[in-house]
């Protein structure tokens, strides 16, 4: 597989983590499916190996994200630039401190969004808790998933 083509399946992953974070927008499918582009075009074991993951892990996750509360974040007051800042947390603390990273980034990332549109600790710590119930938690379920995956795909294009 070609420079280019790989470079077309990482900015289709990229597409996909940034629709994991706009409501109705397909973003884990996706993921998925630049990984099965990609598995497809580079038939060896180890990308076949990155795909089968791939799907366990959005199957995992689809059965996660079915056992937590529905989405309802315009009613707890999200809005897409809490969106953005929850993305860009997870994803830096993705890269900061490998996988485990997303969790905490993600939720630091709305609590900065709160604290600045707030201003107080005790605000943006309440704030932060009604977004994780309104369907928050289902965000970070499905973004920690996608950013697996994304994760896996980099490792095996880059020492695979």
């Amino acid at each position: 597989m070609g420079a280019w083509e790989l470079l077309l399946v990482g900015v289709v992953i990229a597409l996909g983590l940034c629709g994991v974070l706009v409501p109705g927008a397909p973003g884990s499918w996706l993921v998925w499916a630049a990984v099965l582009w990609w598995a497809l075009k580079d038939p060896r074991p180890l990308a076949w190996a990155v795909l089968v993951g791939a799907t366990g892990v959005l199957l995992l996750s689809l059965v996660v994200r079915w056992a937590l509360p529905p989405r309802r974040l315009r009613a707890g007051g999200a809005t897409p630039r809490m969106a953005v800042y929850a993305g860009t947390g997870a994803v830096v603390g993705f890269v900061l401190l490998p996988v485990l990273g997303a969790l905490p980034g993600f939720l630091a990332g709305i609590y900065l969004h709160e604290r600045l549109r707030l201003g107080g600790h005790g605000e943006a710590v309440s704030a932060l808790r009604t977004t994780m119930r309104s369907g928050g938690s289902s965000v970070l379920a499905e973004l920690f998933a996608c950013l697996l995956i994304a994760g896996a795909w980099l490792g095996a294009v880059l020492w695979g």
